[in-house]
């Protein structure tokens, strides 16, 4: 017999904006059901480019809206999960032939005074190679630009989203598609199928389309008309020796980010690729590869070509057409398109990670318009699961330092891994513990049944995948026989109850 659940809000969708809104949702007192195809956060969410941005090149087509609304939300962001969003010092070498020194100036300028900044330093101009970021780049640049933006753990926000969600009452079915729905009089009623073939009946005062990528295949009386980006990064042994990251330039107009990451590597990225395959199945191409190693070769010392690529991603970008030419002029700005013809129905098109958290409290005040929604905004002064650190947004420091000395027994690096990842949960996940024989089997060097069997209950972990790729980025230093054995352990010991 299938189980049937009532909920006001059916939310369809598990990446950054699905997740922000189930637990926007559930904070107003609406009971939410949240359903995702896949693992949360599978698909665009954690193939981003790992910045909670502005958007700097977004002011060469005059988009200052959505620039400022992202500067904004860069700070309330960096306060709300300050142990997955770490402020980053950009580098912007100045190359003649391209964008003139004065542009850059005042494009820095805007940037800067858009939007109240009190937590990032300004910009400034440097001479190179005095400052230390220009070591690593090729002779002849002489003078570069710096400015503040932030860098985050994309999968792991949309996580603590969900988790936040959940414990304010949402329901959080991940693996589980919706099949059907249907408008009965004012109310809908949805069938999802889980990973086990098990039907769930759904009856929904309203529902929220999230589905990212595939939110204009939901069927209702609008339609809109979505373009689909490919974006693709790679992942390098580091090209320099500092905390600083990089953007550049290209002669076709676009811009390159180049950052630390997870200490011995550089990311580099992104591409602007129109896409019309399937979602589910992107990669990133050779001419991508290329194309992205032969602009780090204009600017770095270091030289790299494909076999030096450890790792790579894409993910498809589901961006409102405005009827742009070039792939990279397309807004990244968001649509809420509301549908109350019969039963609510709310889309969601567009958006990018810096604005899930305006963008769902936006959702939820148009859906205020079409059913009951008790509370009011409330995200805005509310740190994400694990983000009340000591000294919130300056406190990831100090934090680290003191989880190392409360936890010396566990080796300093995986300490660090540790808060940086769970940031306060991480003295849930560690409850019990007195040494390091208490984390249970190592299935690699820094991962313990501990963590996996927390990944597991707590944090709707069920795949190899899930671990090393959207809860961990440890998949950058497993070997193949590694990554077999967590395998084995997920499918045996880290099965859903």
């Amino acid at each position: 017999m299938m189980s049937s659940i009532d909920c006001d809000v059916l939310v369809i969708g598990g990446g950054i904006n699905g997740t922000g809104i189930a637990r926007d949702a559930a904070g107003r007192g609406l009971s939410v059901v949240l359903c995702e195809q896949d693992d949360l956060g599978a698909h665009t969410s954690s193939a981003s480019s790992k910045l909670i941005h502005g958007g700097l090149r977004y002011l060469q087509h005059y988009e200052f809206g959505l620039v400022r609304k992202a500067l904004r939300e860069r700070e309330v962001l960096m306060r709300c999960a300050p142990h997955l969003i770490r402020p980053l010092r950009f580098v912007m070498p100045h190359m003649p032939g391209l964008r003139p020194a004065w542009m850059l100036r005042c494009g820095l300028f805007l940037y800067d005074h858009l939007a109240r900044r009190e937590l990032l330093a300004g910009s400034r101009q440097v001479a190179l190679p005095p400052h230390p970021a220009g070591a690593a780049l090729r002779p002849g640049i002489a003078r570069a630009f710096l400015y503040s933006d932030a860098a985050v753990d994309d999968a792991r926000l949309v996580v603590v989203n969900a988790i936040d969600a959940q414990e304010r009452g949402a329901r959080i079915l991940t693996r589980t598609r919706c099949e059907s729905m249907v408008a009965e009089g004012r109310l809908w009623r949805a069938s999802l199928r889980q990973a086990d073939n098990t039907l769930i009946g759904v009856r929904a005062r309203s529902v929220v389309n999230a589905g990212g990528a595939w939110a204009a295949r939901l069927h209702g009386p609008q339609k809109r008309t979505l373009r689909l980006i490919k974006g693709s990064h790679i992942v390098v042994r580091k090209l320099f020796d500092h905390e600083h990251a990089y953007i550049f330039q290209h002669a076709d107009g676009r811009v390159v980010f180049a950052l630390p990451f997870e200490d011995d590597f550089t990311l580099i990225g992104t591409t602007d690729v129109e896409f019309d395959g399937d979602p589910r199945h992107v990669a990133v191409s050779a001419a991508e590869i290329d194309y992205l190693c032969q602009l780090s070769n204009t600017y770095f010392r270091t030289q790299i070509g494909p076999d030096d690529v450890a790792w790579s991603y894409a993910g498809v970008r589901p961006l409102v057409d405005d009827g742009s030419g070039a792939a990279q002029a397309v807004t990244r700005d968001y649509q809420l398109v509301s549908e109350n013809t019969s039963a609510p129905l709310l889309s969601v098109f567009g958006g990018k990670i810096t604005t899930f958290r305006v963008l769902a409290e936006d959702a939820l005040d148009e859906l205020g318009k079409m059913i009951d929604v008790p509370g009011g905004a409330w995200t805005a002064r509310s740190c994400l699961p694990g983000g009340d650190l000591p000294g919130s947004a300056h406190g990831r420091g100090n934090f680290v330092a003191s989880a190392q000395a409360r936890y010396d027994w566990l080796p300093a690096a995986l300490a660090r891994r540790l808060a940086l990842a769970y940031g306060t949960r991480m003295h849930r996940l560690l409850a019990g513990c007195d040494r390091i024989e208490d984390m249970g089997k190592p299935l690699m060097a820094g991962l313990y049944e501990r963590e996996l069997h927390y990944l597991a209950d707590v944090e709707w972990a069920r795949s190899a995948e899930d671990v090393l790729w959207r809860r961990t980025k440890l998949g950058l230093r497993a070997t193949p026989a590694e990554v077999d054995g967590l395998a084995c352990w997920m499918q045996t010991k880290g099965a859903a109850p």
